[in-house]
């Protein structure tokens, strides 16, 4: 990455990670047809709902006829952490618009955050509409057209599983986590090792004692305040 931060660059910028989105796309497709999920539904589901993990779960309940106040508060609780995501991206854009602010929100992504977070380094610690428009559009773009041809070569492919499709997306995190770390001088390494340590401790018990819809957000909430306790009392 470079410090431009123009709306060509962050098409370059995020290219590398529009795999990731294809991967997952497609699988979700391919899920949602074996759900028996029209190809429209699906289509409306990635480029309305667009809520990537919780759009399987919409599918499931989907598929045994669950009541549609379930769906939605499911799909709301498995995204609550986009709430805690734009909060902080928002800090970045203070002096534009409440519109520009809904319009980078809305289409913020995991991957795009993540990307958002790394470019900073990289830019004195600023963002800019032009560039993080031109992440999350080729992430809508990339996650719209692969949920679509997943469920039209659903029929074709009766086991998706074998070809690992769903690691797509995790490599694509583990990526961004070293790019991250290895960027930010801003903060000790040391620390965002301890803290990644940490918070994989958080995650395997939290998925003991909290619900999956939440365990995101509760970890995401109790790994902040003791990264901040951390840096305060020891770096």
């Amino acid at each position: 990455m470079n410090d431009i931060l123009s709306f060509r660059q962050g098409v370059r910028d995020t290219l590398p990670t529009v795999f990731g989105y294809i991967g997952i796309g497609l699988a979700f497709g391919i899920v949602g047809h074996a759900a028996g999920v029209n190809v429209l539904v699906i289509f409306l589901l990635s480029t309305i709902v667009y809520a990537g993990s919780a759009q399987f779960i919409a599918v499931s309940m989907l598929a045994v006829s669950s009541p549609i106040l379930s769906i939605v508060l499911s799909v709301f609780l498995v995204n609550s952490r986009m709430i805690l995501m734009s909060m902080t991206v928002a800090s970045y854009f203070k002096e534009e618009s409440i519109l520009k602010n809904i319009w980078i929100g809305t289409l913020l992504t995991d991957e795009s955050f993540a990307l958002g977070m790394s470019k900073r380094n990289t830019t004195g610690n600023k963002l800019s509409v032009s560039w993080y428009s031109a992440s999350n559009v080729m992430a809508y773009i990339a996650w719209g057209i692969s949920s679509v041809l997943g469920a039209l070569l659903g029929g074709l492919i009766p086991n998706s599983t074998k070809f690992g499709l769903g690691f797509a997306i995790t490599a694509m995190f583990i990526g961004l986590l070293y790019l991250q770390i290895n960027a930010d001088k801003s903060l000790s390494q040391r620390l965002q090792l301890i803290m990644v340590l940490v918070t994989l401790g958080l995650v395997f018990v939290g998925m003991i004692f909290i619900p999956s819809s939440i365990l995101v957000l509760v970890v995401t909430l109790i790994a902040c305040g003791l990264g901040v306790w951390l840096k305060r009392a020891y770096f």
